[in-house]
């Protein structure tokens, strides 16, 4: 039985937070302990660089820091290919035979691309790298020959220019070596992309608004004590908003089954006033410790030894590099630049 080639990352710009968590690393866990699936996980050094280039000290430091996450959260290197983009000299080579298949008009229109510039309010200064980290992309995909690729939303036009860029491929060389590969989108958009403490639609590293997965108790407690709730609930007998109210919002993101009952007679309560925002945030506080305190003894367990954290990184970049090269070797055989093999 054909296996599915899944490639997913993140980068390291940071550890990595509960939306990280629920919008894709459990996933990620579950696809791995599926025998149809093989399962390659990047970290994105190179994607980092575009727009931290003079930041590397740190994108180094964070690098180790998401690997202890993946292992924390149960991403089991015996089974999946954790391995270091800027290792895989490959993908760099790639991108520069994919480049001049992508028109610069074509690479302006990208939205996800646009709207990252105006984020960055780069203006005329936009990084080179991150113009083109949409080929970058290509090529780490299609390198694995990744069939499937786990993405928010936001991402869909980034698996749309990998498509293009396969089919241009195939139809100027007259092959068909490579694979165009399938988004994988959350059937869950709230798990998809969640919202952070303050309410703002996203949870971000940047803006501070986010529970890490390596936080301990006591700053697990200070930031739940704080979440945005509803702003004219000022007394406790005030009848109160569930909608935008972040406790709510997360007690319904990661409450379990047997909780379900509970959250809603805590909902109808709040809705028509006796229940004050304390109680429902020690609440929150309880599910979420119970989800994440697991997490934050495995990791650090594996942070007493980076050592052993290196050579998992080390053994998973060589076995994507092998994989990667004979990629490349298929498409250099088809552009006809294999000239001394």
């Amino acid at each position: 039985m054909k296996k599915e080639i899944i490639l997913t990352g993140d980068r390291p710009t940071g550890k990595l937070h509960i939306g990280h968590y629920v919008g894709s690393l459990k996933n990620r866990v579950q696809m791995q302990s599926d025998d149809r699936n093989q399962l390659f996980v990047m970290i994105a050094d190179q994607q980092a660089l575009t727009d931290h280039a003079k930041e590397s000290k740190k994108i180094r430091e964070s690098l180790f820091e998401v690997a202890l996450d993946y292992l924390a959260v149960g991403i089991d290197p015996d089974q999946t290919t954790i391995f270091v983009q800027s290792q895989i000299p490959e993908l760099a080579e790639l991108t520069m035979y994919y480049m001049n298949l992508v028109s610069i008009a074509r690479l302006q229109r990208n939205p996800t691309v646009k709207v990252e510039i105006e984020q960055k309010d780069y203006g005329e200064g936009v990084p080179a790298g991150f113009f083109l980290y949409p080929i970058s992309q290509a090529s780490d995909i299609t390198a694995f020959k990744a069939t499937k690729v786990p993405v928010g939303n936001d991402q869909k036009p980034m698996i749309e220019q990998t498509r293009e860029i396969v089919r241009s491929f195939h139809h100027t060389y007259h092959t068909d070596i490579l694979v165009e590969p399938e988004g994988v989108y959350p059937e869950n958009e709230a798990e998809g992309r969640l919202p952070g403490l303050d309410g703002n639609a996203k949870m971000s590293k940047s803006l501070g608004n986010g529970i890490f997965l390596a936080d301990d108790t006591d700053t697990l407690q200070k930031k739940v004590m704080s979440m945005y709730t509803d702003p004219s609930h000022v007394r406790v007998e005030d009848p109160g908003q569930i909608e935008g109210n972040m406790v709510f919002y997360y007690l319904d993101i990661f409450g379990r089954k047997e909780d379900h009952k509970q959250i809603q007679e805590m909902k109808e309560h709040y809705m028509r006033g006796g229940l004050g925002d304390v109680k429902t945030k020690r609440y929150l506080l309880e599910i979420l410790e119970r989800e994440l305190a697991p997490i934050r003894e495995k990791r650090a367990i594996y942070a007493q030894d980076l050592g052993e954290l290196e050579q998992i990184l080390k053994k998973g970049s060589e076995c994507a590099q092998s994989v990667a090269s004979k990629t490349l070797s298929e498409v250099k055989m088809a552009m006809g630049i294999n000239y001394f093999e």
